[in-house]
């Protein structure tokens, strides 16, 4: 049973190749930065929320299947177990985004500050956002390495005692995280906009990430096995699952997109609608209108179908889709606000994409999966000793 790459494969070099494009990229990001710094710091931060998004999603996957002590996604979880483990990185893809708070955040100009942002000072101030900022990525660091190095020290099969571990930390590590990454998103994206709020913005942006995370790891699989390897261990009965998975947080981040969206536009308070309209004129009312087709109505009917999830080309090709769209809606959470009359930045009012935009994802979004592409590498490919492994290989869907 083929579980492990083997040295010899080409798929060792592959992390050095994405490692080198990536930092090609942040390279030349750097080298343009003097062209217009304010807008290549928003198309950084895009860069940086969109693959951080793939590892909380991730960490979500992994919290779940321990707290429910799932046994049919043993034979998958150590993608994401290796997509966890890569959380520290974070840490320093950051320090540009705390060095250029002033370019990112209207908040933190006084020529800004008006009678709704005067109240907010006391959680919108520079020293507390960046400590709740390295706060956040501490516990999801330590969170994600946490399961990961667990995960692997089971490999040796001498002792299965730690998925009881793992399964009874997740109750309280999932508070941790829901509580987290609400905030964080509250933080990073929502308060581009300082004079908007959503009580549900967190929800959304989970069940984005989420997304994300189902799609990439079946596209991982998927490779994988194109590789020559897992064989028999990912199975049509994982690969409908997880396009079950997908399918059902299709749904649910469309139910959350559109009740937010319809309780502001039945309210139609000015000070609370201005995020929707400044995304509903000068070209950004494409991508807005296009969404509920992009990402609810195409999704849904292509992987509502038993027959269609069970079908490889069909549902990596849905994998594509849902991830395009999930960068796509990001783009459309946080590229505008550089646009927005409220902002310091004042930047072009129609829609437009940036190489900035471009070099800043590419550049974070490679790097990163060069260092996951190398943990993926250096254990197992799946966790072979977990107490429900045998349970995950005969699993089957009625």
């Amino acid at each position: 049973m083929e579980t492990t790459v083997s040295r010899s494969s080409f798929l060792n070099k592959l992390p050095f190749l994405f490692l080198l494009l990536g930092l090609a990229c942040l390279v030349y990001f750097v080298s343009m930065l003097a062209n217009n710094h304010e807008r290549a710091m928003y198309g950084y931060l895009f860069g940086f929320i969109a693959t951080l998004s793939l590892s909380l999603g991730a960490l979500a996957f992994v919290l779940i299947q321990h707290i429910t002590r799932a046994g049919w996604s043993v034979s998958v979880r150590r993608i994401p177990e290796a997509l966890i483990a890569c959380f520290p990185l974070f840490i320093l893809f950051f320090l540009p985004i705390a060095l250029s708070l002033h370019d990112i955040f209207p908040w933190t100009h006084k020529d800004h500050i008006d009678a709704i942002l005067e109240k907010k000072l006391g959680y919108l101030n520079e020293n507390f956002f960046l400590m709740r900022s390295f706060a956040y990525l501490f516990i999801w660091s330590l969170m994600g390495v946490w399961y990961y190095r667990l995960s692997v020290s089971q490999d040796s099969g001498k002792n299965q005692s730690y998925s009881g571990i793992m399964a009874a930390l997740s109750a309280p590590g999932i508070i941790v995280f829901a509580l987290s990454l609400t905030f964080a998103s509250f933080d990073w994206i929502m308060s581009l906009n300082p004079h908007w709020y959503s009580t549900i913005f967190g929800i959304y942006f989970f069940a984005g990430c989420l997304l994300f995370a189902l799609a990439f790891m079946t596209l991982i699989a998927m490779l994988l096995q194109a590789a020559g390897l897992l064989k028999n261990i990912i199975t049509p009965e994982h690969y409908h699952d997880l396009g079950k998975l997908m399918f059902g947080f299709t749904v649910f981040w469309s139910y959350i997109a559109f009740s937010q969206f319809m309780l502001y536009w039945y309210g139609n308070i000015p000070e609370e609608i201005e995020f929707y309209t400044h995304r509903l004129k000068n070209g950004w009312e494409i991508l807005s209108w296009a969404m509920p087709i992009t990402h609810f109505i195409l999704p849904f009917f292509l992987l509502m179908s038993r027959f269609l999830k069970r079908i490889k080309i069909i549902l990596a090709f849905n994998c594509l889709w849902v991830i395009s769209v999930h960068l796509i809606d990001l783009y459309w959470l946080i590229i505008p606000s550089y646009a927005d009359p409220n902002s310091h930045a004042h930047g072009p009012e129609h829609l437009s994409l940036s190489m900035f935009d471009i070099l800043g994802f590419l550049g974070i979004f490679l790097v990163f999966l060069g260092f996951f592409m190398f943990v993926l590498n250096r254990q197992k490919l799946t966790p072979l000793h977990d107490p429900r492994f045998h349970e995950s290989l005969s699993f089957e869907n009625f």
